[in-house]
Parts: C-alpha cells; structure tokens; sequence
C-alpha cells in the first residue's frame, strides 16, 4: 500500500517533507522515493497531509464500542486510537454498585447488558467485537468505590482501602493504563488527597504509573485544585494527566495563567505533567452536577426517590438557585433516556421553565426526578481567549471527552456537544488555518506524538519506518469541524483516508466498515 506525494507531517513538529509513504502489513516499511515499490493499493494525496493517525486523549467510549464498534465520529476526524475510562468511570470492575449502575446504564441506553466483571473480561468482549479503533483504559476510582459499595460521603476507611488498592493493582495487572479520579462526581468527590495518592501509588507500584484527573474544582477552586493533582503525582510517582482543562464562570477567567505556569514550575521540578482540551466555550456532563454534593449520595434512584418529595425538592432548590440562579440560559439539556423528554433534548433550562409555566430550578429538579437523574447537559461557562491559552501551551494535548458516536442508529443519542463530532478537525480550522495560533506541524505533535509519548505507546504517533501505519490522510484547506450546538451530529469534512493498523477505515471520505483496531493492554502492547 503506497500513498503517493503527500505533505509527511511526521508529528515530531519538525518541518514537513513532500515523499511517498509505503505500508506492509500493519507497518510503514518506506518514507521517501517509493517509484520503485510495487503496491498492491496506490492512493494519489498529492496535495493532502499525511500525518500520524491522531490520538484522543480524553474519550469515554468505552463500553459503547460494544453496541457502536464502528466508532465513526471519531474516524470521521482522523481519530484511530482512543484512551478510555476517564473522569473517574470505567468500564470495569463491575460489583455491587458499580455493577448496578452499568446494567441499568446499558439497558436505558442501548438494551445491552454487561457481560464481564474485570478488565481482562472486558478487554476481551472489546477484542471480539472488533472495534475500529485502537482503545486503551484507565481504571476509575468512582467506579472502583462503586464496586466495594462504597457510596457513601466520606473518605475509606483503612480497610476498604486496601480492598481499593487490591481493586487498582489487578485492573492495571490486566492492563489499565493507569487510574482516573473525577472529583466532582460521586462517589469519587467522597476521596481526600491522602486517599487519592494511596490509590494513585497502588497504579505506579503496578507499573501502570498515570493519574488522569477531573480534578475537584475547575471554578471558584480552580488553582487549589490543580495543587492537589500536582500533589498526588509528587507523592504517588505517578505522571499527571489534568484533565479538559478549563476555568468555568466569568468571575474565574483568566486563572489558566496561573495554573499553566504552576505546571510549568511542577515540570521543571521534574513531574510529568500534561493536560488536555477540547476547543470550545461550553462544558459537558450530567445536569445533575448541579446538586450539592451532600444531595447527590447514593444510587441514581434513591437520589432521585429524595428529590421527588416536595419538602425536600423546595429545600434543595433554595441552595441550587444560589449557585445557578440568572445562568439557566446557559444550561442547555442534551440527551434524556425517556421517549416522553426526547422533546427537550436542545433546549435550555430556561425554555423549559417558560414552557411548563415553573421556575428554572423547579424545571431543572424536575426534570432530573423524571429521568431518574439520567440527564446529560451543556454548559456555557468558557471564554475564547482561555481557549486560546491553554490550547497554545505546548504541554496542551487533544481530547474530545465524548463517546464514539454516529447519525444514525443506536449511538445516535440526543443533541451532544459539537466536540463529539467535531473536535479534532475544528483545532485545524479555527485555529491553525483561520486563527494562526498553532502551525500545522505543532497540531499534529499534539494531536499524535505528544500523547503516544505520554502513554508509552509503543511505535505509535510518529511516522517513522517500522511504526505502526496508524495513519491519516486530511485536506489542510479543507478540514473543518461542521457540528453545531444545534445540529451537533454533522460529521467533519476534509478527512480523505483513515489507515489504522495498516487497513484503510476511511477511504476516499468514506468508511470502508473495517474494523482494524486493537484492545492495547499496558504490560502487552505499552
């Protein structure tokens, strides 16, 4: 397989080369002069880029790559391998709680049913579904709480944390990367930084030494919270992923300066330390965030059960308004589980309230009671020029923190946030094309090799002969995000061919339905 006189972006940073690039097998064999090659596929990118096939640091598909293995919203932006189990949840271990919560998980949402109980079982159902693209995980701490039944509002106790750390060092003996924390969701917001380090130190012990975190604030505390997560990489000897990094409301814009520069005091200390982004204004995840944390304990239906009683409702709203009050315009709902509720998916919090004759917050509460907690929502709480701050910081990686979806069928939940669709494509429009804020070359180093390093991939993110041909092949003037907040389930254009593990997953802009990718296990495959 030969692809002739393309643009080679290597995905070093360094400057790009116009050659041919040859494939054997799932390997690239040859970079340059290929005239000489015989190639049972030739594919003419004069005029294209050829770049490493781009990495999503932050996605959370995890199990939806059992019902939606195609995987083509993250095809669809030159996506060929994605790192899972973010924010603190995680496809395994499922007990107890945890193991409730996937069923009911999956039944609502894709009339699925688990069938694994480890990492190992889940790796393996994933290998025998054959995804499309290359997937490794994270351990989550929320779900590893979840699985010991501890559900509660306080930190564990001596010996649910070593039954803990147990939990941590077989998920990453069967090949978690590292574990994650999302620490404005429960039951993980229950966990002190002393808890965090111990489970944290329990992954490095076991070789799989990366904490990728949500961590405890990205608002008011933003700065406190960022001190934590370099904490626990100091005392865990684990690396720092900081997750999405944002700060939220206007009254916390511009603090990204101060957290960026204490990353760039931390890496000079020594600790390995990176984030990641998507580039938008708005934020996505369950509208339920906005509970007090003592409100949200427990199962979604026993929270739920609590809020439906009107006393209790009244009582809750009260402190809800007090946060959110005057921002419910910025609230917009995204998806429900409920056929009766589809009709609010894309309306704000504010509409529905005007339509139901309730005040915001009673709507929202409602809502919430009605769907048994199970609502996704988008928040506008960013500003464009801490987009542009984080994003410009060369420690800065790619995410897209969204499950891989598609148009049509049963991934196609909801209205998503635009990142689902759009994320990768629109770092190269809107701010290399259009905004001259990256150069081309510094794109595709944070979308490959800056994430393959800070995995330890091995042979992966880079062009180089003998790498693994996870490759994409892109238009520079024509790639472009086209997902909207209104019609966010728009596929990118410019993304001519997609090779992962050598077999084109996109050819000619459109999927082939091959489904090449690999399950990579630390200790196997990293």
């Amino acid at each position: 397989m030969i692809l002739k006189r393309g643009l080679i972006v290597d995905g070093t940073g360094g400057t790009p080369l116009r050659a041919d690039i040859a494939f054997a097998g799932d390997r690239i064999v040859r970079i340059g002069d290929c005239e000489d090659a015989e190639g049972v596929l030739h594919f003419d990118v004069d005029g294209s880029v050829v770049a490493p096939g781009f990495i999503d640091m932050h996605g959370h598909s995890d199990e939806v790559l059992l019902v939606g293995p195609e995987a083509a919203s993250k095809l669809y932006q030159g996506i060929t391998t994605e790192v899972g189990g973010n924010c603190g949840a995680s496809p395994a271990p499922l007990a107890n709680t945890s193991l409730h919560e996937k069923q009911m998980e999956m039944q609502r949402h894709y009339d699925a049913e688990p069938q694994w109980a480890d990492f190992d079982g889940f790796f393996r159902t994933l290998e025998a579904t054959h995804p499309a693209i290359n997937f490794c995980c994270l351990a989550g701490l929320g779900t590893i709480r979840s699985a010991l039944d501890c559900i509660g509002n306080e930190p564990l106790r001596d010996d649910e944390l070593r039954r803990a750390e147990r939990l941590v060092r077989e998920a990453c003996e069967q090949g978690a990367i590292g574990v994650s924390s999302g620490l404005i969701y429960p039951p993980g917001n229950a966990a002190d930084t002393a808890e965090l380090i111990a489970l944290a130190r329990a992954a490095a012990d076991a070789g799989s030494g990366l904490y990728a975190s949500h961590i405890r604030s990205e608002g008011d505390e933003l700065v406190e919270a960022v001190d934590e997560a370099l904490e626990i990489g100091w005392r865990s000897g684990c690396a720092v992923q900081l997750s999405h990094h944002k700060a939220s409301r206007r009254r916390n814009w511009g603090k990204v300066h101060d957290t960026l520069a204490r990353i760039d005091r931390a890496r000079d200390r020594g600790l390995d330390v990176v984030a990641d982004q998507y580039p938008y204004k708005a934020s996505s995840t369950g509208l339920d965030v906005i509970l007090p944390k003592d409100v949200n304990v427990g199962t979604r239906e026993s929270v739920a059960a609590r809020l439906s009683d009107r006393r209790y409702a009244a009582l809750v709203a009260a402190r809800v308004e007090l946060e959110y009050g005057g921002r419910w315009h910025e609230v917009l709902v995204a998806s429900v589980s409920s056929e009766r509720n589809r009709h609010l998916e894309g309306q704000t919090i504010d509409d529905i309230a005007a339509a139901t004759g309730r005040t915001p917050v009673d709507a929202a509460l409602r809502l919430l009671v009605d769907e048994q907690l199970d609502v996704g929502a988008i928040f506008f709480t960013m500003c464009e020029d801490d987009v542009r701050t984080v994003l410009s910081y060369r420690q800065t990686c790619i995410g897209t923190d969204a499950v891989a979806q598609a148009t049509s069928g049963i991934t196609a939940r909801g209205k998503p946030h635009p990142r689902t669709f759009g994320t990768f494509p629109r770092v190269f429009k809107r701010y290399v094309r259009d905004g001259h804020l990256l150069s081309l070359e510094e794109a595709v180093r944070r979308a490959s090799l800056l994430p393959a390093n800070r995995l330890g991939l091995r042979e992966r993110g880079l062009l180089a002969t003998g790498y693994l041909a996870d490759v994409v092949v892109f238009d520079p003037q024509r790639i472009a995000d086209t997902a909207t907040y209104e019609r966010p389930q728009c596929y990118a254009h410019g993304i001519r061919h997609v090779f992962v593990n050598g077999v084109p997953a996109i050819r000619d802009g459109d999927m082939t339905g091959a489904r090449p990718g690999r399950v990579l296990r630390r200790g196997r495959d990293l």
